[in-house]
């Protein structure tokens, strides 16, 4: 079925105004762009990224409209006519229907990482190619596969995984280098993530690949600011796993040491180009040592001990 895209340009201040004038005419499905809420969304959530690609900042930049969605038949149309008739300034065009949820899957295909691994979408077929295959289905948490910190950090944890292994995920998203952990032969893995969706979305991963929750935990919570959090999750840990960004890695530095069993290893990566100097430089005055320091696509991973 095909619908009818109508753009209405709208000062800020009128937005929540027009919406429900809209909305009374039979519009529905709002979708607002404004560039104030876009710079307030990322100032209140720069704790997760530590750069914003300038594309998408100019898509925002003077932005202050409402789109809404409208079936191409005389209803819509009538509907179309009352918006043209209240605004003036409207414009239009066409999209077809199609699974929205799912069109994603297409670009997302088996992804080799380091020596041994291959990541495979649940819904590919296996790769007959002698690596371990680690079946994902990340849905709408970070981990694919397909970004340079994770191959950093699944590529960097091979050589250190194995049977009597302990592993601690800090940020776990969709539970890819935790699984990837246990695929590759540790014995337990726990995830942590501060998005409240993660531990569904990492215990469904874990059984894709045959790990249930007595390999696999997982809990939802603020690794930093939640002294509790912690000593929850205990220590004796063989290896730490965080791939998050450098303004969380900075000062959880400071906190790695007591998860870590004697000799045990922090992996770390989510570290864009300008800030690799200074989470080194935090890493070492933490007492941490640099094993190895990659870098791929400008981002950095460092493993520790």
């Amino acid at each position: 079925m095909r619908y009818i895209e109508v753009t209405v340009n709208t000062p800020e201040e009128e937005i929540d105004l027009r919406c429900q004038q809209m909305a009374d005419m039979g519009a529905g499905g709002f979708v607002i762009e404004n560039e104030a809420d876009f710079q307030a969304f990322l100032e209140n959530n720069h704790q997760y990224w530590d750069y914003v690609d300038q594309e998408l900042e100019d898509k925002f930049k003077g932005l202050s409209r409402i789109k809404c969605y409208l079936t191409d038949d005389e209803e819509g149309l009538a509907v179309l006519r009352s918006i043209k008739a209240a605004y003036g300034d409207v414009e239009t065009g066409f999209v077809e229907d199609s699974d929205w949820e799912n069109n994603w899957r297409e670009y997302y295909k088996p992804i080799e990482v380091g020596e041994k691994l291959v990541v495979v979408p649940e819904w590919e077929e296996i790769p007959q190619d002698g690596r371990l295959p680690l079946r994902l289905d990340p849905g709408l948490i970070f981990g694919t596969g397909s970004h340079a910190t994770t191959r950093m950090c699944l590529a960097a944890l091979e050589g250190f995984a194995g049977a009597g292994v302990r592993v601690l995920d800090l940020g776990c998203g969709s539970g890819i280098l935790g699984i990837g952990a246990l695929v590759l032969g540790c014995d337990s893995c726990f995830g942590v993530d501060i998005d409240p969706k993660a531990p569904e979305v990492v215990l469904s991963n874990a059984a894709l690949n045959g790990i249930g929750p007595d390999r696999m935990k997982v809990c939802a919570g603020d690794i930093l600011a939640d002294a509790s959090l912690r000593a929850y999750l205990g220590g004796g840990y063989q290896l730490v796993l965080a791939n998050i960004v450098a303004d969380v890695i900075i000062p959880l530095s400071a906190m790695v040491r007591p998860f870590l069993a004697e000799n045990g290893v922090f992996i770390c990566s989510g570290i864009i180009e300008h800030r690799w100097v200074e989470t080194e430089a935090a890493l070492k005055a933490n007492g941490f040592a640099i094993l190895e320091h990659k870098s791929e696509e400008e981002w950095h991973c460092f493993v520790c001990r």
